[in-house]
Order: C-alpha cells, then sequence, then structure tokens
C-alpha cells in the first residue's frame, strides 16, 4: 500500500518527536523536525481529544479547509491525544475527516510541542517553521484567522 505524502508526514511527526527537548514553542522557531515535510506546504498540526467539546467544533473547520486548499498546498495533521484509540475512533465515526489523523497515546509529540490546552493548532511555512499558534477554538474568529495566515503563506 503506497502512503501519501501526508501521511508520511503524519507518521514522521510522531516518530521524530522523541528526540524533541520539550520547551515552550513560540511563533517563528521551527516545529519538532519532520523529514517527510514535503518542500513548500503550509502545514496545520492540530492537536485534539475526544473529550475535548471545541475540537468537536474545531473539525468541521479542519474538514473544510482541508476539502479548500489541499489542492494549493496546504496539509492538515489532526494529532489525536486519547489514551484509548477506540475513543479516538468512536469521535472519528462523528467527525469525519479526510486528513491525516495521528494517535499519540504516549504523548511523545505532546510533549515535544508542549501542549497545554486542546486544540492547540501550529500553522507552519513551508520551511517548517511556526507562523502562528492557536490555543483553544472560539468558532468564526478561530477559522478567519486560519484563512488570513493560509492565504498569507501561500502568496
Amino acid at each position: 500500500m503506497r502512503m501519501s505524502p501526508a501521511k508520511l508526514l503524519a507518521l514522521a511527526l510522531v516518530g521524530t518527536a522523541l528526540h524533541v527537548h520539550a520547551a515552550a514553542l513560540k511563533v517563528g522557531d521551527p516545529f519538532p523536525k519532520l523529514p517527510e515535510t514535503p518542500a513548500g506546504k503550509v502545514v496545520i498540526v492540530d492537536f485534539w481529544a475526544s473529550w475535548c467539546n471545541p475540537c468537536k467544533s474545531s473539525f468541521p473547520v479542519l474538514e473544510e479547509l482541508h476539502q479548500k486548499y489541499a489542492d494549493r498546498g496546504v496539509v492538515i495533521i489532526g494529532v489525536n491525544v486519547d489514551d484509548k484509540r477506540a475513543e479516538m475512533e468512536q469521535f472519528l465515526k462523528e467527525h469525519k475527516a479526510t486528513f491525516p489523523i495521528v494517535h499519540d497515546a504516549d504523548k511523545h509529540l505532546v510533549a515535544a510541542a508542549d501542549i497545554a490546552t486542546m486544540p492547540t493548532s501550529f500553522i507552519l511555512d513551508g520551511t517548517g517553521h511556526i507562523r502562528a499558534i492557536h490555543n483553544g477554538f472560539h468558532g468564526d474568529k478561530t477559522k478567519q484567522q486560519y484563512i488570513t495566515e493560509i492565504e498569507s503563506l501561500l502568496k
């Protein structure tokens, strides 16, 4: 079975997180090394959990952004932090996503990125540097921020 670049990137995210020291990431910092990152791609890495109510609202927006921007070079990766895979799978039955999802049950990437709030998302530029960080999800306000940031990075 051939894996898409986005799925390879998602797997690489979790695998390389083991080698990163935990520290609060900020805008301008490089995100933990992503060796499979397609050159020049805008990447949104979204940390979420099944028990997170704002995550339930953010998923349709992320799916909409995936549908709108995937052909323009935007890759969205959901990083689930549930302890049990079954909880993640149940959530995904109710909240469909066609973008790649990684299960980070051991919390390696969560620790590497120093995640304290669910959801938390990072928008990365084509060089893998953080250009925006979103803590929580605030409906249309966050959606419009995502669109503005994506459009700016695609120019």
